[in-house]
């Protein structure tokens, strides 16, 4: 196997199996896998691009001068400000286009989106940092960015059934929480003792992936449940 090829396969095999198995968890309303699968691609494609662009002009310097010195403190920052609403552009696409009904929905578009742009991130930093990053990458990122997204998905899921929810918080806390684990990262570089504080954040965010999974499950339920007594 070449070195393109296992870039690819590494980068994108391990987000197409989780993405599989979030999306075979909608047992009770699944959705059309076109637009899990366009989310996927907006995610892999439009929202990094956006990314990449406002990254490059914020962080390097190009249009606007860096507002504070490009510290891994800044940088982490605008990674968590541009990133994650560039990836809730993905998961607009099935909220505008009426195929989110509550948290269970959210969460597989906004799963979809974050691991499409995981696997792409991942095959860039291959492509500029050699195979072993993306290796190393594959099975740790892919999750993070998952769980940040689906936040936000979940948001626009409860707000798709009609709740009165403040989406703007679903924003700040995948934002925070994508923000901390940059941080960390980046001092983890010369301070290995900062793993510990990452392996941290990668459980909180696999506790946040699985309440949300078992929140939709229990919603969809109910719901399944209701229509078989009182409708069918």
């Amino acid at each position: 196997m070449g070195v393109l090829a296992t870039l690819v396969f590494f980068a994108y095999v391990p987000a197409l199996a989780f993405l599989w198995y979030f999306y075979h968890k909608d047992r009770y309303e699944p959705e059309p896998k076109r637009y899990v699968i366009a989310t996927f691609l907006l995610g892999a494609t439009l929202s990094v691009a956006i990314a990449y662009v406002l990254e490059g002009i914020l962080t390097v310097g190009g249009i606007i001068k860096p507002i504070l010195p490009t510290t891994a403190f800044y940088v982490a920052l605008v990674a968590g400000l541009v990133e994650e609403p560039s990836k809730a552009l993905a998961v607009r696409l099935p909220f505008r286009a009426g195929q989110m009904d509550g948290i269970m929905d959210g969460l597989v578009y906004g799963v979809a989106a974050g691991l499409g742009f995981a696997a792409t991130e991942n095959f860039l930093y291959g492509l500029g940092w050699g195979v072993a990053v993306t290796v190393t990458r594959a099975f740790l990122t892919p999750l993070a960015h998952a769980t940040w997204t689906a936040i936000i998905g979940v948001g626009y899921g409860l707000m798709a059934e009609g709740k009165p929810v403040a989406l703007g918080n679903f924003y700040a806390l995948a934002i925070t929480l994508h923000f901390f684990w940059d941080y960390f990262a980046f001092l983890s570089a010369t301070v290995p003792a900062y793993n510990i504080v990452l392996i941290f954040l990668l459980l909180l965010n696999l506790a946040i992936l699985r309440y949300f999974l078992l929140l939709g499950e229990e919603e969809d339920r109910r719901r399944f449940w209701y229509g078989y007594f009182f409708r069918g």
